[in-house]
């Protein structure tokens, strides 16, 4: 939650009869009207316009009002549903414009100026990118742990030890499921069963896992004021708005296109909206739209994480949904807020694309011995760095997404080459660097030379 809310706009707006006035001021003050241009550019909310400095001509509600009707003659409506509360609107702003054709040729398959994906890497990439999801979307809805301890529990595969642990791998395990159900038109089950996974064994209430919530206790409140930031609507009202919601899902209605990407954004929205479930809205929220920009064909989406960077800004992420329901229910705020993290994933992304082939690089030498495939490797260069670091055959397999077996083969030949040691603690082997490491690969290579 935000550190204070947002102030609600003002309720009154452009009235005709009265402010007729306002519209010469417009046309006339070149001032009013460069600012009335860049600030609905940039869609700043009430609580920002009024602390900026006004032209002469007007004060902060007449400018207020002058924005709020160029917005409504350029809105775009979008009706999800009769029920009261379900119309929205946004405008395609140029920042929206802009960013929706980079994502369509990015989220294709190429970033801006190379090939997206090294050969060979992508099953490893996709790894990489589903536990950092799931572990991000898990801390955003109170998940107590780190990256480190994290990604070595569903590395390693082993059985979550508390509430947070089982919160990630529920995380993880719905979004390696999510590309399976990529075909499949939503539907209210389809929702229900991604809760269901979500959720499991992670509730107060075990009977709520899978189930819309049935009754009105549930609010949006700070966590240390108790303040109240928003009512759900009625809980009677949740089945026929998700009805609903699927239909505007699986909308293919020329005559009413809304882009892909902003369609996903506004499903992850209304599942915050409606809040359908005691728990779980944010986790579910989220994966609906991985699952319908791969329904799409945005198959790049598989190796970012929004929710990583949401986590580094979650006061913007909630006001921008309390803007949004505020101001008319304009979803302009939303879209320009996840526009922006799914433009910051990209470049993380990006950057993760490079460290690895900067590493890739970094282990020339040891590429040289030819006893060694890539996997083992970097099997070696991360012994050498985190000397006492203990590896499982399955935390190798989901390292590189490659089979137990193979897995095995590749730690049981480093033993024999005497690079690793290993021993057995019940039934699980257990790898380590040998004590003769260094001086093993000092030999191999003096034998290069």
């Amino acid at each position: 939650m935000p550190n204070s809310k947002p102030t609600p706009p003002p309720t009154e707006g452009f009235d005709f009869s009265k402010d007729t006035k306002l519209l010469t001021i417009q046309i006339k003050d070149l001032e009013v009207s460069k600012i009335i241009k860049e600030y609905n550019q940039r869609y700043l909310y009430w609580d920002e316009v009024k602390r900026r400095p006004t032209p002469s001509s007007v004060d902060h509600l007449s400018l207020w009002k002058l924005l709020k009707l160029n917005r409504d003659l350029t809105a775009k409506p979008i009706l999800v549903s009769n029920i009261s509360g379900f119309k929205f609107k946004f405008n395609n702003t140029d920042f929206i414009a802009k960013q929706l054709h980079r994502f369509d040729l990015n989220l294709g398959g190429v970033l801006e100026g190379s090939t997206a994906i090294p050969e060979g890497q992508g099953d490893r990439y996709i790894i990489n990118a589903l536990m950092e999801e799931a572990i991000a979307s898990s801390q955003l809805e109170g998940a107590a742990t780190t990256r480190k301890v994290a990604k070595e529990l569903l590395r390693s595969e082993r059985k979550p030890k508390n509430h947070s642990e089982k919160m990630i791998v529920n995380n993880y395990l719905t979004i390696q499921e999510i590309k399976s159900k990529s075909q499949k038109e939503l539907t209210p089950e389809l929702i229900l069963h991604f809760h269901k996974t979500i959720t499991n064994q992670t509730l107060d209430l075990p009977s709520t896992e899978g189930r819309f919530r049935e009754n009105n206790e549930i609010k949006v409140v700070d966590g240390i004021t108790g303040e109240v930031y928003y009512t759900p609507p009625d809980y009677k009202l949740i089945q026929n708005a998700i009805k609903d919601i699927c239909l505007f899902a699986n909308s293919e209605k020329e005559n009413d296109f809304i882009h892909p990407i902003l369609r996903a954004i506004t499903l992850h929205f209304l599942i915050g909206y409606l809040h359908p479930f005691v728990d779980g809205n944010g986790r579910t929220a989220r994966a609906l739209f991985y699952w319908y920009l791969l329904s799409k064909g945005y198959w790049l989406i598989e190796y970012v994480s929004i929710s990583k960077n949401i986590l580094k800004s979650p006061s913007q992420y909630a006001r921008s949904y309390i803007c949004t329901e505020d101001d008319d229910n304009d979803l302009t705020y939303f879209f320009h807020y996840n526009l922006k993290v799914l433009t910051n994933a990209l470049k993380d992304f990006r950057r993760y694309i490079t460290l690895q082939i900067e590493k890739k690089a970094a282990l020339y030498d040891l590429n040289r011995i030819e006893d060694l495939n890539e996997r083992q490797v970097e099997i070696l260069f991360k012994i050498n760095k985190e000397k006492h670091k203990i590896y499982t055959i399955k935390e190798i397999q989901n390292t590189f997404g490659i089979a137990y077996q193979t897995a095995r083969t590749d730690l049981m030949n480093l033993v024999d080459q005497g690079y690793m040691a290993q021993k057995k603690s019940g039934n699980k082997m257990l790898f380590r660097k040998s004590n003769d490491f260094e001086n093993i690969v000092e030999s191999k290579l003096q034998n290069l030379l």
